[in-house]
Order: structure tokens, then sequence, then C-alpha cells
């Protein structure tokens, strides 16, 4: 790495710096990079030079050679797969498990620009909260007319079984994941809230060990803020939410078992928060508690983190097809005797068709003004937000409301004839389960391409917010990349990888 100046290595451009202070004959990393044409670039300010605040960030990795920055993705590579970093694609015939594609450039963000948007997603789960008891109990936003009662009742997530009951605190959101993209002015915007059970934050983690190893020193040269207390923090939540007069709860996390795509996650952070990680043969309810078999016996349950939907959680309440669940899980919960993490009911909040009015639960709810702004949406269950999607298909970004992963979705600019017209029926057909959006041009990173070297790719942002309590929001969370060229769509379900989200301290 460059041993320079932060200066000289500026002015002098990062292909001339790294032969002066290397002498390397290999083309430097970032020689040939071009920017997006139309996007904002998380990293360069504009052509051979950064942002000011990841000067330091720019100038160490611009002091590699191609083949240096090479050999460290294979160590990195190397490393997720000894360590069996995976996740599950179910629609490859070829296999499920995959290794989750990572790349090495890290995305930095400002520090001072951090501490906004964290205020920002607290702000919005504060309100999302409210808005879940008010659903539930008065409705008075529904009342008021501030969101249409037909979009709340019919929505999927929405569950009558919650009507009138309080979690422990109130509190209904635990773990949100909010998915957040940088138009092409470097704004911030909000895409959506997932708050029944995000997942991802395993992939955080894991990533900053490998580039811990990778680049042991840059870390402390950039001020990068941590992410390895997530476990911790997630665990205090949820023992804070423990039902009243439960000092020192038992957790566990309820996983529906190895086929599920996040499965290497369930077991990650059970392991990691030290829980027992279950499956729902594993548990059972007598007179209202729920206990877990053990060799010495049952051991009573006080907490369980749930990575499993509403619908498969007890086959006495919801599906009795289930074999996921535990049989009277509900009647427990609702008798007070046991939390669960996030509340049943919770995905009626994270509805696509409900989204759109998150910045008026705010004003509603907060007094207050959103501090984040959502992405313009048609809500097709409107006639006339109907009639403008149908009339722009091929400018929009169509969305399902209840679909996630990059599924049920119409890209209108990169669809066919065929695509479109397809989409318009399944419209005409259920305008509810249909959204609509303009296409935003998201920021892009530098990201090493098989087939390019280094190019822009397009990226997103999804910071993870844990709640009990207090809140508190991992610094970072996942950048999710879209690995090919020109795509919007970084899922990793669709093709999509992740990259270090380094928040630096201090604006270095």
């Amino acid at each position: 790495m460059s041993t320079g100046s932060t200066a000289q290595t500026q002015s002098q451009g990062p292909a001339q710096s790294q032969s002066q202070t290397q002498g390397t004959s290999g083309p430097s990393l970032f020689e040939d990079y071009a920017l997006h044409p139309k996007a904002w670039d998380e990293l360069f300010a504009g052509a051979s030079r950064s942002h000011d605040f990841c000067r330091v960030l720019f100038d160490r990795l611009g002091g590699l050679d191609v083949r240096d920055f090479l050999d460290k993705r294979t160590s990195a590579d190397l490393a997720f797969i000894n360590n069996g970093i995976t996740f599950s694609v179910y629609s490859d015939r070829r296999g499920t498990e995959k290794i989750f594609p990572f790349d090495l450039i890290p995305r930095p963000v400002h520090g001072g620009e951090w501490d906004n948007l964290e205020n920002g997603l607290i702000q919005r789960i504060r309100a999302l909260n409210i808005f879940l008891d008010d659903v539930y109990h008065d409705g008075r936003i529904l009342k008021e007319g501030i969101i249409p009662e037909d979009l709340v009742v019919q929505s999927k997530g929405y569950r009558p079984e919650m009507i009138g009951f309080s979690p422990p605190g109130k509190q209904y959101l635990h773990v949100v994941g909010t998915d957040l993209i940088r138009d092409r002015d470097g704004q911030f915007l909000v895409l959506e809230d997932n708050g029944r059970s995000p997942s991802g934050v395993s992939y955080v983690l894991e990533n900053r060990v490998v580039m811990k190893k990778i680049f042991p020193q840059l870390f402390q040269q950039c001020r990068v803020r941590r992410v390895e207390d997530y476990p911790r923090r997630l665990r205090e939540a949820l023992s804070s939410v423990a039902p009243d007069g439960v000092e020192e709860p038992t957790i566990v996390l309820l996983s529906p078992g190895q086929y599920n795509s996040a499965y290497f996650e369930h077991c990650f952070l059970a392991r990691h928060m030290g829980v027992e990680l279950v499956f729902g043969q594993d548990l059972f309810v007598h007179d209202d508690k729920v206990y877990l078999h053990t060799t010495r016996g049952p051991q009573r349950v006080d907490v369980i983190y749930r990575r499993i939907d509403d619908a498969f959680l007890d086959p006495k309440a919801f599906r009795p097809d289930s074999m996921l669940g535990v049989p009277n899980l509900m009647r427990a919960y609702k008798a007070g005797n046991v939390t669960l993490a996030n509340a049943v009911g919770t995905g009626v909040s994270d509805d696509k068709a409900i989204y759109p009015f998150v910045e008026d639960m705010i004003r509603f709810y907060l007094s207050e003004e959103p501090i984040l702004k959502n992405v313009p949406t048609y809500i097709c269950a409107r006639p006339d937000d109907l009639k403008y999607t149908l009339d722009h298909l091929p400018e929009l970004v169509v969305k399902a409301v209840n679909e996630s992963g990059g599924y049920g979705m119409l890209m209108g600019p990169w669809a066919t004839s065929a695509q479109i017209a397809e989409f318009a029926e399944k419209l005409r057909e259920n305008p509810r389960n249909y959204v609509a959006q303009p296409v935003v041009t998201l920021s892009t990173s530098p990201t090493w391409t098989d087939d390019e070297g280094l190019a822009p790719r397009h990226v997103d942002l999804r910071p993870y917010i844990v709640s009990g309590t207090s809140t508190w929001v991992l610094p970072g969370g996942l950048t999710r990349t879209a690995l090919v060229k020109g795509s919007l769509v970084v899922n990793s379900s669709q093709g999509g990888g992740s990259k270090d989200t380094w928040v630096m301290e201090n604006g270095r």
C-alpha cells in the first residue's frame, strides 16, 4: 500500500502515486476505472479523485496494483468458502446452496451523514411501531382517513387475531431491515421497510471478519465504526421485552430448518447470541406456557426470535398443514407468557401498498417532518394510480406488494412487449397487489468484475434497526451489489453480491 501522504497521493493521482511508492509494474487498481455517466459514485467524486471524507481509503486501495488486489480477492473468497457462508436460491435447478458473492472494495459512508440516517431510521421505526399498535386497537389513523382502511384490512400481513392484544412493552418491531437507495443527486431515499424477518445481517458480520483479515491496518486508519456488537445488542433488546416478571429470560431462535434460504444466518445468530437454535418440534405448549424439550426435561421459554412467517407459526391458529410451527403458540402469546419477535401481524407495516403512507404516519403520530423520504409510489388499488401505471408501464418499476427478493417485479424500461402486456393483465385482475415507482438510478460503487475488471455497479443499503425498550441502529448495514452491468436488481436471489459498509468516524 502507498505510504505517501494523503495530499501528495491525491495531487499525483492514483496511477502515478502507486508506481512511485511501490514500484509496481502492473496497472493500478483505479487506473482504468470509468465513472457511470448518470449515477452517484459512492467512492469517486470525479475522475481519479475521491470524496473528501474517504481519501485515506481511496489512497490505500489506490496503492494496490491489480495483481495484489486479485491475490487479496482470492484470499477473501477462500475465507468465505472455508466458513461455509452460503444462501439458498430456490429457483436454481443446479442446486440451492451458493457461496454469497462478496466484493472486496468497501462502500464508505461519511460519519456525519450516517448520524442523520440513523436519526431518520429511528424516527421511522417509532412511527411504524405506533401504527401497528393503532391498527390493532383504536385505528385512529384509519378513522381520520390518513390511510384507507381497506388497504390495511386487505393486506396479507394484517392479522385480525392481534386485535386488542398488546405485546410486551407495546413493541411490535424488534428487528427491521430498511432498504435505502441513493439517487443521482446523492440523496438517500427509503425503498422499503422489512419488518417481518429481515435477513442478511450475518453477511454484514462475516464480511467484516474477512475484511479485517485482508486489510487489518486500514480499519484503524479509517476509523471504521464497529458492527461486531450486533448479536449482543439483539440479545439485550430481546431480553428487555420478556414477559412481565421474568428477570433472566430464556431466549430461543425458531428456524424453519436447513432448507430455508437464510438457514446459515439462523445458525450464525443463535451461536453468537448464545441461545438455542430450535425447530417447531423442539417446543411445546402446556398451560399456555412454552417449553423446550431438553435432555434435562422441559425448560420454560420466555422469548422466541422467530424466523418463520405468521402463517406457519401455529397450526391451531393459522395454517393447519404447517409442520414448522408450534401448536397453541398463539394461546401462550396472547396469554402474555411468551414474547414473539417480531410480533405477529407486523407484515401489514411493510406491505408495499402501506409504505407510501409512512411519511404521513410520522406527521400524524409524532408531529414531526420525516427525516428520510420515500421513493414516489403509485398505489394501483387507486383508480387514478392504476390508470397512470397502465399508461406508463414501459417507464415504471412495478412490484407485487407481498413479494420480496426481486421476485414479482416488472422493470419497465428493460421489459419486452410481451412482459409488459402480461403485467398489464395482472394489474387489471388484482390492482391491490401492485404498486409502481419511477426508475431511480441507484448509486454505484467500484466493483471487481470478471469481464470488465473494476467497473461501477449499482448498490443499495440495508441498515438493521434493533428495538426493545430502546432502539439501536447497526452502523452501516448490508450493501448489496448488482453484479450484472446495468442491472438495478441487487438481490442475492437474482445474482447480486455484497460489500462491507464502512461508516467512518469524523469523516475520514
